[in-house]
């Protein structure tokens, strides 16, 4: 009988963030290795082993060549392109070049579609965005209010792990369970599967709106995305399906790649 190889790597960003804790005590109770990304000598010792990452999109562009990952992300249309009953406001998706020819008029909301190339804001005129290549893809919408804000991690559609993380707009997070909206984000959670296509591992935040609707704020990549107080177990999960080894991506998953 041969040997079993190597376990599986959870590989975190050297930026050690409190998700990226959460996460590698959560891989430890899996039976994963954890890494910390410290530089080329890292990506050299794992170089032909079965790693996952969790940190940022840039540096995540620079080793999954050599590491081989399969990274997966919402497409940048998406929210965009949802049905008006999931976002309740007008959202398009253009460039940065565009946004910036805005001028002043009715205040506009906007942000890149994943990654943070700059930050989101409300701005009245598009001379105020934060520099930014002319390419780079932004999403435009309307400017509303949420009275409350909740992290869905989605696994094969279904909510495998989820927490609020806003009040008001401001940082507030607590458990789901501990919500009294739970039932509320479980039921507009489930409205969600079908209605646009996302990997099968993903990141969505969703809110109640001042005037109680429920609407999609984005989507996330789940391998970068802040898990607040949502059980990490559930959340690495998601990660490990999210970024992996790019031979075990998923036939149906393979048009969500990242292209780095």
């Amino acid at each position: 009988m041969s040997a079993p190889g190597p376990a599986p790597v959870l590989l975190i960003s050297a930026q050690r963030t409190s998700t990226a804790l959460l996460l590698t005590e959560a891989a430890a109770r899996r039976g994963l290795e954890t890494a910390t990304l410290t530089g080329p000598d890292t990506v050299r010792a794992l170089t032909g082993r079965a790693v996952h990452w969790h940190g940022g999109p840039r540096v995540a562009d620079l080793v999954s060549g050599t590491l081989r990952l399969g990274l997966l992300e919402p497409p940048d249309h998406w929210l965009a392109q949802l049905p008006r009953p999931l976002t309740h406001r007008h959202i398009e998706l253009t460039t940065h070049a565009e946004a910036d020819r805005r001028r002043a008029g009715r205040p506009f909301f906007a942000k890149p579609p994943s990654d943070k190339s700059f930050p989101p804001g409300v701005y009245g005129d598009g001379r105020r965005l934060p520099p930014a290549a002319p390419h780079t893809p932004v999403l435009v919408s309307d400017v509303v209010s949420f009275a409350a804000e909740y992290r869905l991690f989605l696994l094969d559609g279904a909510l495998a792990a989820a927490t609020r993380y806003a009040v008001h707009g401001r940082l507030d997070p607590a458990p789901l369970s501990e919500d009294p909206y739970a039932p509320d984000v479980r039921a507009f959670a489930a409205r969600l599967s079908g209605l646009a296509p996302l990997p099968s591992a993903a990141a969505v935040d969703v809110g109640l709106l001042d005037d109680g609707r429920w609407a999609v704020v984005e989507a996330n990549m789940p391998w970068f995305a802040h898990s607040y107080a949502a059980d990490p177990d559930g959340v690495l999960g998601v990660v490990l399906r999210a970024a992996g080894p790019y031979a075990r991506v998923l036939d149906a998953d393979r048009r969500f790649l990242r292209r780095g």
